[in-house]
Order: structure tokens, then C-alpha cells, then sequence
């Protein structure tokens, strides 16, 4: 428990109070507002903050729009092709939203496919530069289309718990359907709802890559972003982290004391078996249009990623389809010097995390599940604790970090941790940063696996002679293999796509994970869109193949992964 805590209180803590202490720190080492007032005072950083919270509503309301009706459909109904949709509602999470971005250029821009698709149909006469008039609402599209299976995960989840005891009862005093859903069904799930909401809003609040990939510069991540060099000479970046930060925590706060509510307590099971009702053959049809329509959506930025990998350069131009194809950008993507070494990078970053997140998460869980020793609970709330902190904040700490006692310029451990150093090595913060970040699915996974394995299992092996750890070693684990394979799935191939922290941890090319090398690549005139899509497309193969295969392992389980 000891270890544990120094390790949250090294890595999590400290890198967050670093941001903090910097935001109110003044030139002589005092105490002053004057950073964090500038924020406020500065129009374009003050309007860089309110755009990132307009982004970050938007994105939530548009995935609780999209994500309620389909959970409710999937949680209550039987139609045709049901199991199907509920596999691909999740196919958005195989691609990060900044990927998505990329093809969303070839659709949405001047004359990308949807302006030459409305000109040849003569539904208008030039196309309009979606991306460069739109940002913001571009940016809000393709992160909510990324986000909402988050949402829909758990409100299918709280769904699934509700008595159905309960309804029926409202029904045999007549309320009608859409009472019973408002004001049963709906304070039932608010707090499932709540906990998806929360994830959504903080994500896209902080979202850097998605903003990078648009160029839309007046919002606070990019500005963040674009301060990370200037930390030894202005507080600035501090300030806009620190504003970022309490503003998390404040809406966080606000939207528990409104939306959270108190949660409803429930038999632990229902009284009555829950029934689902099927669908008339014309409904049924509505339904599925309903999951066909959002799933089309969903996965435009995936498809256009593709075309665009495929595209061979310049091909894709005032044409609604690429003119001609290549696999040539897919052979260039394991054969360029930039993308090969971000590979081998990125696997070695996110295999290291994965065991660390493995050693300390069977650890976290077993403390939490197994034993009665006060604290637990403030170590099961400080695993959870990366999923609430954004992780621009986490990463802008781990920078701070390296610029102090013991890691700075003449200390004892210089060159072991340098991000904006001359010679910078930030292997060891990333390999952290990546393994902090992703512990939640670990410790859930390991959570949800112990609590369906009996201790009387682990008693018996130590009542016949073995050690605690022994028995650990030989009963326990392979018993919850099942769950640290989903979790541990979960956090290597999230950690293989991670942004924030490969953004802004890795300075040096030689030293960039694969999506530091696509944004470095997007960036690049002639290939290196079309190698960064390739690269992206990988990437998307990656998390499929993970997210199937944890999906598996953890069932219905799957939505507690996504929950502060």
C-alpha cells in the first residue's frame, strides 16, 4: 500500500501540483493570480478557453443524442441484425479522432468529395470550404462520432441493471411508456449516464491532436501546445494548463451535483426476469436504419482514411472517389525511416506500460478486492483518477517534471529524463505517462475478475502450505487470465495510439511514437499524408483486432471500463 501510494503520489500527483504551483507561481518564487488573470484578461487565450468548452459541450450533447436512443433500442428490443449493429456501433473507437481527420480533409474541404458530389449534381455552384469556415463544428462532429460508443457502453450498462419490477409496476398503475422512460428509466440510469458524460466532456475538452489536424489554432490544447518550449522563460503555459485543469474539476463538480443526482438504490437483482420485447417487422426496419444511419457516419473518417491511403498523390482532387490507386503509401509506411522507427518506438513505449500497468494493477485489485486494509478506497479512487484528469495536464506535468530536482540542468539524474532539453530522452516519462494513463482498464479488468473468483480457492492453496504470493501466482491469475488479457489488450493498444502525451513528451524525431510521426507526416508536403494514412489505417487494424478481442474476454463487462 505504501509503494503504491508513492507511486501516485510521484507520478500523478506531483506532475499535477507542478502545474498547478507553476500557474500561481510568481518571478521571485511567490505567491500571484497575475498568470492565471492573463488567461482571462488576453482575448485570444480567452477565447481559445471558451472554444474548447464549446467544443467539449457540443461533443457531449451530440454523443448523449446519439448514444440514448441506440442503447435504449439495444438494451430493450429484439430486431433484425441486432447482435451485427451492436458489434459496429463500436468501430469508432478503432480510430483516433485525429486520424479520422485526416480523410475528413478529402471530404469535407473546398474541393474535396462531398463540394464535387453537390457541384455535379448543380445543387450549388462552388464548393464551401467546410474545414477552413467550420473548424469548430467539424471538430465537434468527427470527436463525437469517436466518442459516443463511451456513452453508449454505459447507459447499455445501467440499462441492463434497471429492475424490470419497477416499470411493470408503473405500467399496471398507468403510466404510458414515455412516463414510465422519463421518470423511471431515465433517474435509474442518470449516474451510468453521468459517468460516460464525464469521460466524453474531458476528452474533448482536452483534445489536442483533433484541433492540430484542422489548424484551428484559438483553442486552448493548441495554445498549451504551442507554449510547451517557452516554459523556462514565461508562465503562461502553466497558467492556461492550471485554468484547464480547474475548469475540469469545477464542471465535473457541477455536472455531478446536477445531472449525477443520487443514485436510486435497486434489489442487487431483479425480482422478475427481464424480457425483451421484438419489434414489428416495420420497427424493426426503423431501428436498423437508426444504428445503419449513425454507424455510416461513424465510420466516413475511417473510410476516407483508407481512400486516402490508397490514393495514389494528387488523385484525390475535385473528384468524388480517388482517380487512381496505389498500395505503394502501405509499403512506405513500414519502410520510411520516420514511420519505422515511430513503430518500434511505439511497441516498446506501450509493451513496458502494459507491464507496469499489469504489475501495479494486479496489485491495486487485489488490495482492493481481497483485503480489508483501510485506504483501499482512496486507492481505488486514485487508479481511477487518470480517466478525470485530463491528459494535456498530466502530460504539461511530466514536462515540468523533467525541468526539476532531481532531472534538471546540473542534477543528479540529468539526461534520464529531458524533454525540451539539447539532447532530450524522454523514453522513461512516456513508458509512465503511457502506463498511468491506461491503468484504469487495467485495474477494472482486474477488479471485475477477482470479484467473480471465490477466495475460498486462494485459502485452500494457503491452508495446505503456500505462500500468499504463491498462491496468487498459481490460483488467482490464471483464473482472471481471461481479464488481464482484456485489460491489458485495452491498454496497449490505447497507449499505441495515445496523443496528448506523444505530442507533447517527444521532442526529438528519433524518439517520436507513431502518432507524433502522422502528425509530423500530415504535416509534410508531397507522400506524407498518404504515408500518414497508411500508418493510420495500421493503426485502425490494431485496436480492431483489440477492441474485438477484449470485447470477447469481458462481455457485458466491457462498459465498466469507461467509468470514473
Amino acid at each position: 500500500m505504501i509503494g503504491l501510494f508513492s507511486f501516485f503520489a510521484a507520478f500523478l500527483l506531483y506532475p499535477i501540483w507542478l502545474t498547478v504551483q507553476g500557474g500561481f507561481e510568481s518571478q521571485d518564487g511567490g505567491f500571484t493570480l497575475h498568470h492565471i488573470l492573463t488567461v482571462f484578461e488576453d482575448p485570444v487565450l480567452f477565447d481559445g478557453f471558451l472554444n474548447a468548452i464549446g467544443i467539449a459541450v457540443g461533443t457531449t450533447l451530440v454523443c448523449l443524442v446519439i448514444a440514448l436512443p441506440l442503447a435504449v433500442l439495444s438494451a430493450r428490443f429484439i430486431f433484425p441484425l441486432k447482435g451485427l449493429f451492436s458489434a459496429l456501433v463500436l468501430v469508432p473507437l478503432i480510430l483516433p479522432p485525429f486520424v479520422g481527420a485526416i480523410g475528413l480533409h478529402h471530404l469535407l474541404g473546398k474541393y474535396g468529395a462531398i463540394n464535387t458530389l453537390l457541384v455535379d449534381a448543380g445543387w450549388i455552384s462552388e464548393g464551401y470550404d467546410f474545414i477552413g469556415n467550420g473548424g469548430f463544428w467539424a471538430i465537434i462532429f468527427i470527436e463525437a462520432l469517436h466518442l459516443y460508443p463511451i456513452m453508449y457502453l454505459n447507459a447499455t450498462a445501467a440499462l441492463a441493471n434497471i429492475d424490470p419490477a419497477l416499470e411493470e409496476a408503473a405500467e399496471n398503475l398507468g403510466a404510458s411508456s414515455w412516463r414510465r422512460f422519463r421518470q423511471i428509466v431515465m433517474p435509474l440510469i442518470r449516474p451510468g449516464l453521468f459517468a460516460g458524460a464525464t469521460i466524453v466532456f474531458i476528452w474533448s475538452f482536452t483534445e489536442l491532436g483533433t484541433p492540430l489536424m484542422f489548424d484551428y489554432q484559438t483553442v486552448t490544447p493548441v495554445q498549451i501546445f504551442n507554449g510547451i518550449k517557452e516554459m523556462n522563460a514565461t508562465k503562461q503555459p502553466y497558467a492556461l494548463t492550471a485554468v484547464m485543469l480547474f475548469a475540469a474539476v469545477m464542471f465535473y463538480l457541477l455536472g455531478k451535483m446536477v445531472f449525477g443526482g443520487k443514485a436510486y438504490a435497486m434489489y442487487s437483482k431483479a425480482s422478475v426476469q427481464s424480457s425483451l420485447q421484438k419489434l414489428s417487422p416495420f420497427r424493426g426496419w426503423l431501428a436498423m436504419l437508426a444504428f445503419a444511419t449513425v454507424i455510416g457516419l461513424a465510420v466516413l473518417p475511417h473510410i476516407s482514411v483508407i481512400f486516402t491511403s490508397l490514393a495514389v498523390e494528387g488523385s484525390w482532387y475535385k473528384s468524388i472517389l480517388p482517380t487512381s490507386l496505389t498500395f505503394g503509401h502501405f509499403e512506405g509506411a513500414i519502410s520510411h525511416k520516420l514511420a519505422v522507427g515511430s513503430i518500434s518506438n511505439s511497441l516498446l513505449y506501450s509493451s513496458l506500460a502494459v507491464v507496469l500497468d499489469l504489475i501495479v494493477g494486479i496489485l491495486i485489485g487485489y488490495i482492493i478486492v481481497r483485503t480489508k486494509i483501510k485506504g483501499r478506497s482512496l486507492l481505488d479512487a486514485l487508479s481511477m483518477l487518470p480517466l478525470a484528469v485530463p491528459g494535456l495536464v498530466m502530460a504539461f506535468g511530466y514536462v515540468a517534471m523533467s525541468l526539476r530536482w532531481p532531472f534538471g540542468e546540473g542534477q543528479p539524474l540529468e539526461g534520464w529524463i529531458d524533454v525540451i532539453g539539447a539532447t532530450p530522452n524522454p523514453m522513461l516519462l512516456l513508458v509512465i505517462a503511457y502506463g498511468v494513463r491506461r491503468l484504469p482498464y487495467v485495474v477494472r479488468s482486474v477488479v471485475a475478475g477477482l470479484e467473480q473468483t471465490s477466495g475460498e480457492l486462494e485459502e485452500a492453496a494457503m491452508n495446505l502450505g503456500a505462500g500468499r504470493v504463491r498462491a496468487v501466482r498459481t490460483i488467482i491469475i490464471p483464473l482472471i487470465m481471461a481479464n488481464l488479457i482484456a485489460g491489458g489488450l485495452l491498454a496497449f493498444s490505447f497507449a499505441m495510439l495515445e496523443v496528448s502525451d506523444s505530442l507533447i513528451l517527444a521532442q526529438r524525431e528519433s524518439d517520436y511514437p507513431i502518432t507524433k510521426a502522422i502528425y509530423v507526416l500530415f504535416e509534410r508536403l508531397g507522400d506524407g499524408p498518404y504515408i500518414a494514412s497508411a500508418m493510420g489505417v495500421w493503426g485502425m487494424a490494431l485496436l480492431a483486432v483489440t477492441l474485438i478481442g477484449a470485447s470477447v474476454l469481458m462481455g457485458k463487462k466491457m462498459g465498466a471500463i469507461f467509468r470514473v
